[in-house]
């Protein structure tokens, strides 16, 4: 059976997938993962366009614009955070700030997906999909609140869930390559950027076109190339400055390394997420932060 190396998502999203010549790659995986078919009307200004150098590498988004699922936000996270939930619920909370007009009613606010790829092992689960909704439960009778007709009717939803922000996290670690249906052939994709020639999940034929490697001129491959490449020392570069805390026989200079990066971080992050990043404890980042201590001794 053949299998095709492609263009990696990540890639797609930052150079190909804004083209409205392949939303139908955008709605077939969209449709797969939702359930429900999926039109695009437009791709909206993203976070990873805005920020800073370090959140570039750190992740890449786009957010669309659907026809009945209100704003789409798919992102491609690739390194751990510790507060990665309050970041997607900061997100989502945003882009409902965004587009509700002023004076507008509340039954205005508009519908947000979010979906994180994850490249990094967030949360604790042996699942490769997670799927997070807000429902409101009965403390005594354990049942779900629906909405009435009426309320139906307002909002034009069947479920109460139906109207706030949704989460779905896919884990590429957790994901076993095994393709038992169409929604995990568009998995394995992301995960392997290759496909099978059997894949029949919805738009996968155009991927398999469009993100073809060698349909890309010399300059696109060599930046693609490039990208690539970054990806790997980038990811390098983590697990030798935040990762070795948690290895014996730790070299001098590796601490050194790890007393600058979080002097760096002193003015933007909370000591708890700087002692989780560089693997010095909290004491360690406090006294830093005092200007106490100028080196550690270990």
């Amino acid at each position: 059976m053949a299998i095709r190396k492609l263009i990696s998502f990540d890639w797609a999203i930052k150079k190909l997938l804004r083209d409205k010549a392949n939303f139908d790659i955008l709605e077939g995986f969209l449709t797969e993962l939702l359930k429900d078919e999926i039109k695009i009307l437009e791709i909206l200004e993203s976070e990873s366009n805005k920020n800073g150098k370090e959140n570039k590498f750190n992740r890449v988004d786009l957010k669309v614009k659907s026809e009945k699922h209100g704003f789409i936000i798919i992102e491609v996270q690739y390194e751990y955070e510790i507060d990665f939930f309050s970041r997607i619920l900061w997100a989502s909370s945003k882009v409902i700030a965004e587009h509700l007009d002023e004076g507008k009613a509340y039954g205005n606010v508009p519908k947000v997906i979010s979906i994180s790829i994850l490249y990094s092992d967030i949360g604790k689960g042996d699942d490769y999909i997670y799927h997070g909704t807000t429902c409101f439960k009965g403390i005594h009778n354990k049942k779900i609140m629906e909405l009435v007709e009426k309320e139906k009717e307002y909002y034009e939803l069947n479920r109460v869930f139906n109207v706030f922000p949704e989460h779905y996290l896919i884990k590429l670690g957790k994901f076993n390559e095994i393709t038992k249906d169409s929604l995990d052939e568009s998995v394995y994709f992301l995960k392997t950027a290759t496909i099978k020639d059997d894949f029949t999940a919805k738009g996968i034929k155009k991927v398999q076109k469009s993100l073809d490697v060698l349909q890309l001129d010399l300059e696109e491959r060599r930046a693609y190339e490039a990208h690539q490449e970054n990806l790997h020392y980038q990811a390098s570069m983590m697990e030798s400055s935040y990762g070795v805390g948690e290895r014996k026989g730790i070299r001098k200079g590796r601490i050194e390394e790890k007393i600058d990066i979080a002097k760096n971080l002193l003015d933007i992050l909370e000591v708890d997420v700087i002692a989780s990043k560089t693997g010095l404890n909290i004491k360690e980042v406090e006294a830093l932060k005092d200007k106490r201590l100028p080196h550690i001794q270990r």
